[in-house]
């Protein structure tokens, strides 16, 4: 399974991809990335799990099933915080099906963010939504690391928006926040080390 994951890894760089698009398309860390991107695979790859969508992936319908699931998510931090979504931000590119899906669900506005390269910031897409002054909710596929959902986050509040949630389908850390944001997920994913 390594040498596979390296050689679809390698065949991303030479198709120009940077080891952090490469990181999204895998649904890796960029830890992971790195490691298979090295020259060999010795050492102790970090721990990691990867996640296969193909078979939700292939279906737009299977797509709004889990954004369905997102959406009761949403109605359920609603009642607790009594807040009302103006946007749903979807983070690019597996955020923006789930988020557009949810938009539509709770009959709100929709906008796309954008990870920035190599560590910097990104940015929303000026095709959609503005987020000026507005309760926005935040939806993604994977959260790794955080890394990306961070920037989503300090992306929208210097629009002046107030981030109240990020909802993404697998969280694979133990965060249940994430820069003072609730964090939900429909499931948690984590390595066992040691344990069968």
């Amino acid at each position: 399974m390594t040498e596979k994951m390296k050689k679809i890894a390698m065949e991303y760089r030479e198709k120009g991809f940077d080891p952090e698009e490469i990181a999204r398309e895998m649904n890796l860390s960029r830890e992971t990335v790195a490691w298979l991107l090295s020259r060999s695979l010795d050492g102790t790859p970090p721990a990691d799990v990867k996640i296969g969508w193909r078979s939700i992936g292939v279906f737009p319908h299977r797509m709004r099933l889990i954004a369905d699931i997102m959406v009761d998510i949403v109605y359920e931090e609603i009642e607790k915080g009594e807040w009302i979504p103006d946007t749903v931000i979807g983070i690019a590119h597996n955020g923006i099906i789930y988020g557009a899906f949810t938009a539509e669900d709770l009959g709100v506005e929709f906008t796309t963010y954008r990870p920035g390269k190599d560590g910097g910031t990104g940015g929303l897409g000026a095709n959609y939504a503005g987020i000026d002054g507005k309760e926005v909710v935040i939806v993604d596929d994977v959260l790794g690391t955080g890394h990306t959902v961070r920037g989503a986050i300090e992306t929208a509040r210097s629009y002046g928006a107030n981030p109240k949630l990020v909802v993404v389908v697998v969280n694979k850390t133990q965060m249940d926040e994430i820069e003072g944001v609730p964090l939900r997920a429909l499931m948690r994913a984590n390595p066992i080390i040691g344990e069968r």
